[in-house]
């Protein structure tokens, strides 16, 4: 691990060996971003082709796609690419390579909004229980109708269908979506999960579906083939999902056979949690503190995104033993070069200076 290795190596670097034995370049990450750049029909684009191509050529390690669809009934936006047939297999092929052909490794995140997508996008939305958006939220937001037991099996068997055809088409790995308020967080939240049956009423039950959507997947991309989890380490809700349910959930995944662990926060209704004070804005890490008690209890990587600002913040994380992975979307997308300055040990010269100047006076 990290922690293990000389005090002058970078370790930005240095290559990520997962829990399977697959192998990632380097510890830096694109986290997953939505481009929305899917056809009117939900079908992947050259677009996304070349853009991939792009950001992999800067050397990055891991490159994990944003917000795919596994059933065209159920999207998060417009222009959200779905995954759930083998139809656009040629294109997937083709948005794998563009990555995996210049040396990175290449994630698809998986994922179903539950009730978690604006009024008039979908002909209904679901959810585990009918629990309404707070009133700031629901004039975009319509109060969802609760999932029957049947509509949980088929989605879980949708994940795990989703996943096959993305190894089929080359990619990397795949991301579960288990943050940010969709349909996984919701049934991690007692919040937003009030069942009685098999798939609420105690953290315990209320897991069970994240569980059983890992399951399906394992089961259909086999044991060599990475599944990553993007987790909330709190909802920042009352009633909602908290640390205590985080970390049992993390074990629970790591026990089960998870490879890798992103540690986010926040959903929609709450935004994510950003630090306020000085001594952890220095850290840059959003999540780091979490990422420490995660790291007391399991040894599965973990990546952590949000804040890091500086190759000397990053490697300050990685250093700590907490981090094996850091995570960048906006920056990336600001200055889609920074991956190839940040391995040289240095910063993004587009926002780099700006960034520490707003969170020093947000801290103040």
């Amino acid at each position: 691990m990290t922690d293990l290795l000389p005090p002058k190596i970078d370790l930005l670097t240095q290559p990520l060996h997962l829990m399977n034995g697959g192998v990632i370049r380097n510890r830096l990450a694109k986290a997953a971003t939505s481009e929305t750049l899917a056809t009117y029909a939900n079908n992947p684009t050259p677009n996304l082709v070349r853009l991939y191509q792009r950001w992999a050529s800067t050397g990055i390690g891991l490159i994990i796609t944003g917000n795919v669809m596994i059933d065209r009934r159920a999207l998060g936006e417009p222009g959200n690419v779905v995954i759930e047939d083998e139809i656009d297999l040629p294109v997937l092929q083709q948005w794998a390579r563009a990555a995996t052909d210049q040396g990175a490794a290449i994630f698809v995140q998986l994922n179903h909004p539950g009730k978690q997508s604006t009024k008039g996008l979908n002909a209904s939305n679901l959810a585990p229980s009918a629990v309404p958006f707070s009133q700031e939220m629901s004039t975009l937001f319509e109060t969802p109708r609760e999932a029957t037991d049947a509509e949980i099996r088929d989605i879980i068997r949708r994940f795990g269908r989703s996943a096959g055809i993305c190894k089929k088409a080359g990619f990397s790995g795949v991301q579960i979506h288990g943050a940010h308020g969709y349909l996984i967080n919701q049934f991690l939240s007692p919040h937003h999960n009030r069942r009685t049956d098999e798939w609420g009423g105690t953290a315990e039950k209320r897991r069970r579906f994240l569980l059983a959507v890992y399951t399906e997947i394992r089961k259909e991309v086999g044991p060599d083939f990475p599944i990553a989890v993007k987790l909330n380490s709190a909802d920042f809700q009352r009633g909602g999902f908290t640390e205590e349910e985080s970390l049992a959930t993390v074990q629970a995944l790591v026990n089960a056979g998870i490879d890798l662990v992103e540690i986010s926060g926040g959903t929609y209704e709450t935004g994510v949690a950003k630090p306020q004070k000085a001594s952890t804005l220095a850290r840059e890490a959003y999540f780091i503190e979490f990422a420490e008690k995660v790291r007391a209890l399991v040894k599965v990587p973990l990546m952590v995104t949000g804040g890091f600002r500086s190759a000397a913040g990053m490697n300050a994380a990685l250093r700590s033993g907490a981090v094996d992975v850091v995570g960048i979307a906006r920056l990336m997308v600001i200055d889609p070069d920074v991956p190839a300055r940040l391995l040289r040990g240095l910063d993004s010269k587009q926002c780099g200076a700006t960034i520490w100047m707003r969170d020093a006076r947000q801290a103040a």
